[in-house]
């Protein structure tokens, strides 16, 4: 591995002895290479051989994709988009150098990322949004979101407790020890162990605008009939979380010590739904059906008799030393294009601000409703990835309500398309769909569906001439 990549290669190995809390002497010794030598390699003073390589991933142990560089791109990405920001008046253009240098040094960099959040954060909190008791709207999504990325959407302790309480749950209803829980029991056993262990009731009822709601004081689960199956099976897993799991994730949430009220309760209702689909669909067996079948979204959702987002989300979670899945990105958006949840394990540059690209199938899929779409979608960068798409229609309390939809997208690295079902029909060499994070920050040049120019590019109105583009810019 020379040139360009040996230089990436250093950093990553870098960060990820660091992450680690090995010194250059411990990583060296299970290299059986000297710290002298590994240091050199970490400042780019020495290319890594293939085996060397494959030595890396079993000392430090990741997979090759967490050497490839994926979590740097995404550093990089963010603080383009970040220092790209209009309202910054900042001239960006032939900065990828100094962009990429501040990228190298993840604590200075991520420190800007945060100086730029807490900008527009006050930025907002200047312009005089505040609810009526004069407490100003700091959205805590951003902040929730940077914690699910850093830890790669996958929490140990969580999935440590959920098999734990599966197993206990199967013994609860007389199996014996070494004997799994059925999926088709699970809901069963899970409504039984509510009752048995905690004293709730669960009931299904017509009830106005309401999907679940918990009477702490008479210690009744309310659920919706409006919620198909699996959904309620999740809502009686979620609510055995909170009272099973709230020591574990007390300890992640004490942990990462959320700036506000806010952010806190919703990190401990993402940490409870991921110990819910966690207990729904436990690891290992999970990831063999995902492997043996590829990664087939609608196997996995009636095998373990969960939804097509909840076996999709739990994809992008897969990522346990030593048994790791395809890394994958999740993503959920509206037809406005508002991303409402995302999780990233392979580096996918997901768009902090405003909308993602129009080119892209998790914007396109809104034209063909239920219909799986397959794609293979390029950032200019080279960044080139396999995406499926496919929408999901919402619940409607009467008739002649607007019927909400959404759209759920995962996918993975171009390198890894193999390995799933989707791409079996695709031509994985044709030239790809070009897309950008967002039109601000693209720099497909042809792109007409456009809806501003790129930032760093001059506008040229023109009252002789109509230009095939939807905004007239001069190329660079």
């Amino acid at each position: 591995m020379t040139g360009s990549s040996s230089t990436r290669i250093g950093r990553i190995v870098r960060r990820l002895r660091q992450e680690q809390e090995l010194s250059q002497q411990a990583l060296a010794a299970r290299l059986g290479i000297s710290a002298s030598y590994l240091n050199l390699i970490e400042h780019d003073q020495r290319s890594v051989t293939a085996s060397l390589l494959i030595k890396f991933t079993r000392a430090l142990d990741v997979s090759i994709e967490a050497l490839s560089g994926s979590e740097e791109q995404k550093l990089e990405a963010l603080l383009r988009e970040a220092l790209s920001d209009p309202e910054l008046g900042s001239d960006m253009e032939n900065a990828a150098q100094e962009v990429s240098v501040l990228a190298a040094q993840p604590a200075v960099a991520r420190a800007v990322l945060t100086l730029h959040q807490a900008w527009r954060a006050a930025r907002h909190d200047a312009a005089g949004m505040a609810l009526p008791g004069g407490r100003r709207i700091i959205l805590p999504q951003e902040e929730v979101r940077r914690i699910y990325d850093e830890r790669m959407n996958h929490f140990p302790i969580l999935e440590e407790v959920a098999d734990r309480i599966r197993q206990d749950t199967a013994r609860d209803i007389g199996l014996r020890p070494d004997e799994p829980l059925p999926q088709s029991e699970v809901n069963h056993a899970i409504a039984t162990r509510l009752r048995q262990r905690h004293g709730v009731i669960v009931q299904v009822l017509p009830v106005a605008d309401v999907l679940r709601r918990y009477d702490s004081v008479s210690k009744t689960l309310v659920l919706s009939d409006l919620l198909p199956r699996e959904s309620r099976g999740f809502q009686m897993a979620f609510q055995l979380m909170l009272f099973e799991a709230r020591e574990a994730i007390g300890c992640i949430i004490g942990a990462e010590a959320p700036s506000s009220d806010e952010a806190r309760t919703f990190l401990h209702i993402g940490l409870t739904n991921y110990t819910a689909a966690a207990l729904l669909m436990p690891y290992t067996v999970f990831l063999g059906v995902a492997v043996s079948s590829r990664y087939d979204l609608e196997i996995l959702s009636l095998r373990f008799g969960v939804s097509f987002q909840q076996a999709a989300q739990r994809l992008a979670s897969l990522q346990r030393p030593g048994a790791r899945g395809v890394p994958f990105f999740f993503v959920r958006s509206d037809p406005a294009g508002n991303i409402t949840k995302s999780f990233s394990a392979c580096g996918f540059p997901i768009p902090r601000q405003g909308n993602p690209c129009p080119q892209w199938n998790a914007c396109t899929a809104f034209s063909a409703p239920g219909e799986i779409q397959t794609q293979i979608a390029a950032f200019a960068n080279g960044m080139t990835f396999l995406s499926v798409a496919r929408t999901l229609p919402g619940t409607v309390s009467r008739w002649g309500d607007p019927r909400p939809m959404q759209v759920v997208a995962i996918g993975c690295d171009i390198a890894r398309a193999g390995e799933v079902v989707y791409a079996d029909r695709l031509n994985l060499t044709a030239r790809p769909t070009p897309i950008g994070i967002s039109c601000h920050l693209c720099d497909w040049t042809e792109c007409r569906s456009r809806a501003f120019p790129p930032v760093s590019h001059r506008l040229t109105p023109d009252v002789n001439q109509r230009v095939a583009r939807p905004i007239p810019f001069e190329d660079v």
